[in-house]
C-alpha cells in the first residue's frame, strides 16, 4: 500500500467589497499612510460593514468559490474544520453552521482558535485526518471579522486587521505530494500581550466591561512585534535544517500578513531573494485566520505541481510555527 500524504488540491477566496484606506484612516485617528506603510506595509483592508453578517458569510462565500472552481458536490466533503478567532457565537460552532449552509450535510464540523496561527494549526489537522486513511476530502476554511473586535479609536490597532477568508481542500496523494512536515509551538507568556480581556469565563460580559470597551482587541505592540520576529524566523530556519533543504530549495514563502518588516525578517533568515516571498498585506491588512489561504488564492496561478512552499504564521497566546509543502497541481 502506499503512503498517504495530504495534499491542497483546490483553493477559494472571499474578501468584502468595502475597501478601507489609509487616508480614511487618517479622518478616524491621528495617523497618516506614510506612517502605516512604512511600518506595517498596509495600504488598505477589506471591511464586511453588514451588521448582519459575521464571520460565516465570509467562510461560507469562500468555500462556495472552492466548490464551484473544482466542481466538487458539498455533499463529498467528509470534514469541515473553521479556522477563526471571531466566531459568530461564542458556544453555537460556527464550522457546524457553515457546513450545513453549504449542503456539506455529510461532513462532521468543528471550530479551532489559535489566533493568527489557526490556519497554520488547521493545515497540521486537516493532514492528519487525510493520513489517517479515514477521509478522503477535508474543506479546511480560515475566516475572520476582525472589524467586530476592533476599536477604530485605537490607532495601535485599527491599521493593521481587516475582513476575509479562504479555503482549501485537502485530499489524499500517492506521489509524494502535500504536507512534508511541521514545526508548531505555543507559549501561554503571550497572554497578556495580545488578548480581549472581557467576554470569557474569566471575565464575563457585564454593563462595566460594555462600558469600559473591554470588548476589543488590544496588543502590546513592540513584545507582539518582537516575538513574532524570532518565532516565525527560528521556525522556518529550522524547517529547513531538519529537511536539509538550501534558500534555493525553497519556491516559495507564504508568510502570515501581519506586518511587511515580520514578513522580511523572516525571509531574510531563509536568505530568500523577495521574488519568492508572496505578500499581499498592502490590499488586505491582517485577516488573522484568512491570511495564508487568501495568499494562495492570489497567487495560485504562480504555483507548479512540486513546489516546495513554507509557510509560517505566529499568533495571540502566543502560536506560532512553520510547515514544509510539496504543491500537488498546476492550475488549469
Amino acid at each position: 500500500m502506499n503512503t498517504i500524504t495530504a495534499a491542497i488540491t483546490a483553493v477559494g477566496a472571499y474578501v468584502p467589497d468595502f475597501v478601507l484606506t489609509n487616508k480614511a484612516l487618517e479622518t478616524m485617528v491621528d495617523t497618516n499612510d506614510e506612517w502605516i506603510t512604512s511600518r506595517t506595509g498596509i495600504k488598505e483592508r477589506r471591511i464586511l460593514k453588514d451588521q448582519d453578517k459575521g464571520t460565516s458569510f465570509l467562510a461560507i462565500k469562500a468555500a462556495q468559490d472552492l466548490l464551484a472552481k473544482a466542481n466538487i458536490d458539498p455533499l463529498e466533503i467528509d470534514l469541515l474544520i473553521m479556522a477563526t478567532a471571531t466566531p459568530d457565537m461564542p458556544v453555537a460552532s460556527t464550522g457546524v453552521y457553515v457546513a450545513t449552509q453549504l449542503g456539506a450535510t455529510n461532513a462532521f464540523a468543528y471550530d479551532l482558535q489559535a489566533a493568527c496561527s489557526s490556519f497554520l494549526f488547521g493545515m497540521s489537522t486537516a493532514a492528519a485526518y487525510i493520513e489517517s486513511g479515514r477521509y478522503k476530502k477535508v474543506l479546511l476554511i480560515g475566516a475572520d471579522k476582525m472589524s467586530s473586535i476592533v476599536d477604530y479609536t485605537d490607532r495601535s490597532t485599527c491599521i493593521i486587521f481587516g475582513d476575509g477568508a479562504g479555503a482549501v481542500l485537502f485530499e489524499p496523494n500517492y506521489e509524494g505530494l502535500g504536507l512534508q512536515d511541521e514545526y508548531l509551538r505555543s507559549d501561554g507568556i503571550g497572554r497578556d500581550f495580545l488578548k480581549i480581556d472581557a467576554g470569557g469565563s474569566l471575565n464575563p460580559t457585564s454593563y462595566d466591561t460594555v462600558k469600559e470597551n473591554k470588548h476589543n482587541i488590544i496588543q502590546d505592540g513592540k513584545t507582539v512585534f518582537k516575538y513574532a520576529v524570532t518565532n516565525m524566523a527560528d521556525s522556518s530556519e529550522l524547517l529547513l535544517k531538519r529537511n536539509n533543504l538550501t534558500n534555493e530549495d525553497v519556491d516559495w514563502l507564504v508568510p502570515h500578513q501581519a506586518n511587511k518588516r515580520i514578513i522580511d525578517a523572516t525571509a531574510n533568515r531563509m536568505n530568500l531573494e523577495d521574488s519568492k516571498v508572496l505578500m499581499n498585506i498592502e490590499k488586505y491588512g491582517n485577516t488573522t485566520s484568512a491570511t495564508l489561504p487568501l495568499v494562495l488564492s492570489d497567487f495560485e496561478h504562480v504555483f507548479k505541481k512540486g513546489d516546495t512552499i513554507i509557510f509560517a504564521a505566529f499568533g495571540g497566546g502566543f502560536t506560532w510555527g512553520s510547515i514544509y509543502l510539496k504543491w500537488a497541481y498546476d492550475k488549469k
